[in-house]
């Protein structure tokens, strides 16, 4: 974690603020380190149970603008999905603005299972799963709201078009910003989005994205066939495009009809159709994400080693997408370029 999204906490405080929030204090507690955005801490309450704490980063921290109040997000999520079906940690206690802390908190229930990305199930057993998690992805997006966009970072729009542009621009003012080097002119990229963004206006209703649905997110249940036992982190997630969140499944590569994903997002109810119009919807979202990953490290400063090969994946994938969009003539041709 970079050591800048910290809030140092001792043992003592992080016990007071388990009194205040749940009621009892702590007898341990370990620091997790995998993210970036937020500071994690697993405890151990005084009751026997074990919580989960994610602090926001100070203040004083540079963050994207999409980032803005990523903790609201997640409660708000998680509050949403739950009752919807969708698989998760309990949320126990949700703090905004914390007068002690100077900031916001989450206290969720910890998991017993294990990331998806730290195992390899069997063949058999990643197909199944990634049925199930097609159908829980379905039961997500069909939570519906009232505005489009990020509504905690002031990114919105009262269609998807305008609420997609809001975003992609902010995300290249951010890459102004921090002066990060794009395979193309950030000019072009907008040009090129401006030109596409008709497509987006055949979404009707905003519906609940996660968009960071990557193994990593996905926990399993422990030992021989495994379940899905959780969906987390749902830090980046916004009103928009059910379509969006095919992204992050498929990273880097293509979707295809005949992914297991798919099927469990039809068995549940959802709706998916492989039309030219659906490919440019998904080739600006795959754009989209691009430019978070690359954009991002602006601020987090990724270990170079670590981050090199997803920056080059990244500037692929970027560069893929808008020479799939920038081919698109009125009239398409008879052979359409992949999901």
């Amino acid at each position: 974690m970079d050591s800048r999204t910290k809030r140092p906490l001792t043992a003592s405080e992080l016990d007071a603020l388990a009194r205040r929030a749940l009621g009892t204090g702590i007898t341990a507690s370990a620091e997790l380190t995998d993210g970036f955005a937020n500071a994690v801490w697993r405890l151990t309450l005084e009751d026997g149970r074990e919580v989960v704490l994610k602090l926001s980063p100070p203040p004083e921290l540079e963050q994207l603008r999409y980032e803005r109040n990523l903790l609201r997000t997640e409660a708000m999520v998680y509050g949403l999905a739950g009752p919807a079906g969708v698989p998760g940690p309990e949320l126990l206690c949700a703090g905004f603005d914390d007068p002690v802390l100077g900031g916001d908190y989450l206290v969720l229930s910890a998991l017993g299972g294990v990331p998806w990305n730290q195992v390899t199930p069997a063949d058999a057993d990643q197909r199944a799963l990634r049925r199930e998690l097609g159908g829980h992805l379905a039961r997500l997006n069909s939570i519906t709201g009232d505005v489009y966009g990020y509504p905690h970072a002031g990114l919105t729009g009262g269609t998807w078009r305008a609420a997609f542009l809001a975003m992609t621009g902010a995300i290249l003012a951010d890459a102004r910003r921090y002066a990060t080097p794009l395979p193309r002119p950030a000019a072009e990229i907008s040009a090129v989005i401006e030109a596409s963004a008709g497509v987006l206006e055949e979404v009707k209703t905003p519906s609940l994205v996660h968009f960071d649905v990557w193994p990593g997110n996905v926990f399993l249940t422990p030992g021989d066939s495994p379940r899905i036992q959780a969906i987390i982190d749902h830090e980046r997630a916004f009103w928009g495009d059910p379509l969006a969140d095919f992204v992050t499944p498929t990273i880097f590569g293509e979707l295809d009809e005949s992914d297991e994903i798919v099927a469990g997002y039809r068995e549940a109810g959802g709706v998916v159709e492989f039309t030219d119009s659906t490919r440019a919807r998904i080739a600006l979202y795959r754009l989209y994400l691009a430019l978070i990953i690359l954009v991002e490290n602006g601020p987090r400063q990724y270990p170079e080693e670590d981050y090199a090969p997803l920056r080059d994946l990244s500037a692929a994938a970027l560069v893929r997408a808008l020479d799939r969009l920038s081919a698109q003539p009125a009239s398409r041709s008879a052979d359409p370029f992949p999901v």
